[in-house]
Parts: structure tokens; C-alpha cells; sequence
């Protein structure tokens, strides 16, 4: 069994990997860390665990105390994980961390971002960006994987396939860059369910009464800390820096990520040729599912798939690619634990094989 720590355990995020790892067949929680929350059962923070999930959780911890554990999840804010981090691969311990701090291969994107100068900057270009679909192989010899974030995740997926071919042996020679749109004309408008703001976030704009019946944009104009993960990775499948236009909105749900992107063709193609270039970039990839229609986010919610479908429009010759995840699962828990599958030589599935909730 594969021993495992939540620290920042009483989030969202901490609350879904508590429920969905209590589900996995190879996986022990072994400890789950809330400041909030510290000596109280975990039914406290989340009234559903009552009579299924009978642990207590632990204050800030010693790091003797971590040393029994495979892996730590680290569910805290921005700029604590490049400090606890290196002290628990030290530790002997693989890390996900579900914040930022490990995204970015170039720690000075970070800091252009984040108004934090980072702390362990070798560890972050030491880091693995895990999106399994991109980095399969990598992840699999991964000790710290920085997960990505909703946006990015639901944003990435439905655009890779117009910029890139996976290569025969992807696993060991990536991808082929073949774009059939203009790199520079993706446009992403991204909407996000309230749970994406976190758990803690106790802003007027997260108040029931300002977001319920409303539709907001916010950090316009480029501003959206997303933005640079996106530009990262699609840039990546070319070889070539790029920028995009991303504009964030809340909407009025708990859960879920749509993203709908925009970009130029390079050439006359129809809508279907595009989908099967898209069935066969994510043939063998088990959370990516391509639709004739169009998907919602009521298609993936509770569950760590990826749902994509698109339509040409021929008059304007643009590509339109609609994007959804559960923010909570492929856009970050579930996510998680599929890394952490993929790096300790687990089937990528294990734990992960639930449906979305459906109505």
C-alpha cells in the first residue's frame, strides 16, 4: 500500500482527495494536515465522511512525522509549497503539489506572475508539469510533480491536438509540431464554478447572493495567472513562444471548467477531419473523450474526465473547440492522483473509474 499525506486536507481540493483516495484500492491515507480543522474528525470540515472516513486530522506536522509516507499532497496556497517541498523529497517522499509553485519551468515566469520570489527555484526546473496526456513518460520517473491548474488543464487539452501530431513513440519522442491554426490567434474564454476560488476565499463577488443569476469576467486583459501555463505548454508542442488571449468568468454552479477556444485555420478543413485528428491524439489516453457535439459541464461532473467538441465555422475560417472538466476532478484532484498512479508504476485508472454524477 502506498502511504500517503494531504497537508492542507480541509479545501476543496484536501476534501476531494480525502474522499476519492479513501477509494483507491493501493492507496492508505496515512496522514491529512488542517490548521483549521487540527484534532477534529474529519466529518467536522465535511459532514459526508461521517461513519466513513473516521480519522482525525493533524495540525502543521514535524517532518519525522512525514518521513513513513510515499507521497505528499501539498494543498496549500501559492508560495508554501517551494518551502515544504524540498524538505519532503529530502524526506524520501514524491510530492504533488497542487499549487503553483511548480508549475512554471523557468522559475522567473513564476515570479513575473506571482508576487513572490521563489524559494527553491532548482526544484522547480527540476519539476514535471503534470499533465499525463503531454508528459507521460516523465511523470512516470517524476519525484515532484507540479499539477496543473483548472483553466489550464481544460484549456490545453482542447487545443493540443491543432498544434501538434503524436509521434509513433510519443513515450520517448513527444510530438511531431504540425499546427493547422495560427499559434498566435487562440482565444480562450474560460468559465469556472465558484469552487475554483477555494474554500477560504470570502469575498464579496463569492457571496450566494452576488453570484447566483450572474455571469462575471474578471482579470481581463491578460492579467489571469493561467495564462503563462498555457502559453508554456502549447508553446512547447512547437518549439515556439506564443501568446493568447484568456479571459476567466464565474458563473452561478458549485463545480465544473468550460473553456471555449477560438483560432484561425491554417487551411481549409472540415469539422470532421479535425475530430478524427483529435480521436487519434487521444486514442490511448483514458480520461480524454471526443464528442460529436458539444459537451457541458453537467457531462464530467464528479468524475476526471475531459469531454472536447468542435464546429468549424467556413465563413470566417475559424476552429471553435469546446472544453469541459469537473475543476475539482481532471482539473486537479483527480488529475493528482492519476500522477501519482503514473509514478508508482500503477495502472493510470486505479481509483479514478468513477462516472460523472448524472442528472
Amino acid at each position: 500500500m502506498i502511504n500517503a499525506a494531504i497537508i492542507g486536507a480541509s479545501g476543496y481540493g484536501g476534501g476531494v482527495l480525502l474522499q476519492w483516495l479513501s477509494r483507491h484500492p493501493e492507496v492508505t491515507i496515512a496522514v491529512a494536515t488542517s490548521r483549521t480543522y487540527a484534532e477534529k474528525p474529519f466529518c467536522e470540515a465535511f459532514p459526508g465522511m461521517a461513519k466513513r472516513l473516521d480519522k482525525v486530522f493533524a495540525g502543521d506536522i514535524k517532518l519525522e512525522e512525514i518521513k513513513g509516507c510515499d507521497v505528499v499532497f501539498l494543498a496549500r496556497d501559492n508560495g508554501v509549497a517551494m518551502n515544504l517541498g524540498p524538505q519532503y523529497l529530502e524526506a524520501g517522499c514524491k510530492v504533488i503539489d497542487l499549487s503553483a509553485d511548480f508549475r512554471f519551468r523557468d522559475p522567473a515566469t513564476y515570479e513575473a506572475w506571482y508576487p513572490i520570489t521563489h524559494k527553491s527555484p532548482e526544484a522547480s526546473r527540476d519539476a514535471v508539469y503534470g499533465m499525463p496526456e503531454l508528459h507521460k513518460s516523465a511523470i512516470r520517473k517524476a519525484n515532484l510533480v507540479g499539477n496543473p491548474g483548472c483553466y489550464t488543464t481544460t484549456s490545453i487539452l482542447g487545443l493540443a491536438p491543432l498544434l501538434a501530431l503524436r509521434t509513433e513513440q510519443a513515450e520517448v519522442t513527444g510530438f511531431e509540431a504540425q499546427p493547422v491554426i495560427d499559434p498566435n490567434s487562440i482565444i480562450i474564454n474560460g468559465l469556472s464554478g465558484v469552487s475554483g476560488a477555494g474554500r477560504s476565499k470570502f469575498g464579496l463577488d463569492f457571496h450566494f447572493s452576488e453570484a447566483n443569476e450572474s455571469a462575471t469576467a474578471y482579470k481581463i486583459a491578460g492579467t489571469h495567472r493561467h495564462t503563462p501555463e498555457i502559453e508554456q505548454e502549447l508553446g512547447g508542442l512547437i518549439g515556439q513562444e506564443i501568446v493568447v488571449s484568456f479571459t476567466p468568468h464565474l458563473v452561478p454552479m458549485t463545480r465544473g471548467i468550460l473553456a471555449t477556444c477560438y483560432a484561425r485555420l491554417n487551411e481549409n478543413i472540415g469539422a470532421d477531419e479535425l475530430r478524427e485528428r483529435y480521436r487519434v491524439f487521444y486514442k490511448n489516453e483514458p480520461f480524454v473523450y471526443i464528442t460529436d457535439g458539444i459537451p457541458a459541464t453537467k457531462h464530467v461532473l464528479g468524475s476526471n474526465m475531459c469531454h472536447i467538441g468542435l464546429a468549424v465555422d467556413a465563413r470566417t475560417n475559424v476552429v471553435t473547440v469546446v472544453s469541459c472538466t469537473d475543476n475539482l476532478g481532471k482539473g486537479m484532484v483527480g488529475q493528482a492522483m492519476q500522477n501519482m498512479n503514473l509514478m508508482f508504476g500503477l495502472e493510470e485508472t486505479a481509483g479514478l473509474e468513477m462516472t460523472g454524477v448524472w442528472p
